[in-house]
């Protein structure tokens, strides 16, 4: 059965787009931690992101450090976070939070934003890439 970011890569569930190349989708999540949370994953549905081949791996992390820095650039913060779960979901993906506090990390404090705020936030960054 397809993962929900499968279905997310394939366009059966809409997204908040932020960008998108042959490998590696990135969109804003729709329960972020804070403003700007966004998700990175392969196109390619591998459970584990310890699982993934070398060269899909270092594309990852390439594709995420440019969503990175596109981010940093449209939400004031103080940093970029990190962290790779992968227990929500059987798809590897990494989470890129906007940072100013640590509890922001602590996936226990939601931010909520309407669909208006959602496509004008991930417009934003798109023009930062």
């Amino acid at each position: 059965m397809s993962s929900i970011f499968t279905k997310i890569i394939n366009g059966e569930i809409p997204c908040y787009k932020i960008a998108e190349d042959e490998h590696f989708l990135a969109f804003l999540d729709v329960n972020p931690n804070a403003k700007g949370h966004t998700l990175c994953v392969p196109k390619q549905e591998i459970d584990k992101i310890f699982d993934i081949e070398d060269d899909l791996y270092i594309g990852l992390m390439q594709f995420s450090k440019k969503i990175a820095v596109a981010l940093e650039k449209t939400v004031p913060c103080k940093r970029i976070g990190m962290a790779v779960i992968g227990l929500e979901v059987p798809h590897a993906h990494v989470h890129l939070i906007p940072l100013n506090e640590m509890d922001e990390m602590r996936f226990q404090n939601k931010v909520s934003l309407s669909k208006e705020e959602f496509e004008a936030l991930a417009k934003s960054i798109q023009t930062n890439l």
